[in-house]
């Protein structure tokens, strides 16, 4: 057997693997799967109890954001350090340098108590600047909690924090992102 038969072969037998591996893959993308379960699943805040419209949930936001009173007792325990590791899921938004440009959100820098919508710069939603008020700790708990529920109409996305800890962590850690960091309640 010389070499050109040799080629015929493997030609011959590359050919017939690449029908059989480009026909299954084609058949595997036309006929679609689903996988056994999501890579991720975003947390999801609870729904409002009895409210059955969106003025409803906005009558019910502070009950319905739960956590608020919880979370202002857990800033005393409040973890900084773990806060500004759960805010890196913030970053893809916010920035938090003083000065720096609003990104996709605002500038969350000298964010407590600030007044709500008021970052130069940034093109708050009408909901945001219709709510009005400073961002308090209490304020920030039930924002952060559920964002769409507390300010409904909001163009904030993230779904919430899972845990009351976890959102006394964030507040912890926004409270030091000031020249004059803002004291947790004792």
């Amino acid at each position: 057997m010389d070499s050109f038969e040799f080629t015929k072969i493997a030609g011959a037998v590359l050919s017939a693997l690449l029908l059989i591996f480009g026909t299954k893959t084609i058949i595997e993308m036309n006929v679609g799967h689903t996988p056994e379960k999501p890579g991720f699943v975003l947390p999801a805040a609870a729904p409002a109890e009895g409210a059955k419209s969106a003025e409803g949930a906005a009558a019910n936001a502070p009950a319905a954001a739960g956590g608020g009173e919880e979370v202002v007792a857990l800033l005393a325990k409040a973890n900084a350090e773990n806060g500004k590791a759960i805010f890196k899921k913030c970053q893809a938004c916010h920035v938090s340098e003083k000065g720096k440009a609003p990104t996709v959100g605002p500038n969350l820098w000298d964010v407590v108590n600030r007044p709500k919508a008021s970052y130069p710069g940034f093109n708050y939603s009408d909901a945001m600047k219709k709510k009005g008020g400073d961002w308090s700790f209490a304020e920030l708990a039930h924002f952060l909690h559920g964002p769409k529920t507390f300010i409904p109409g909001t163009k904030m996305v993230f779904n919430g924090l899972p845990s009351a800890s976890d959102e006394a962590d964030v507040i912890a850690y926004l409270a030091t992102l000031a020249d004059t960091p803002v004291p947790l309640p004792k």
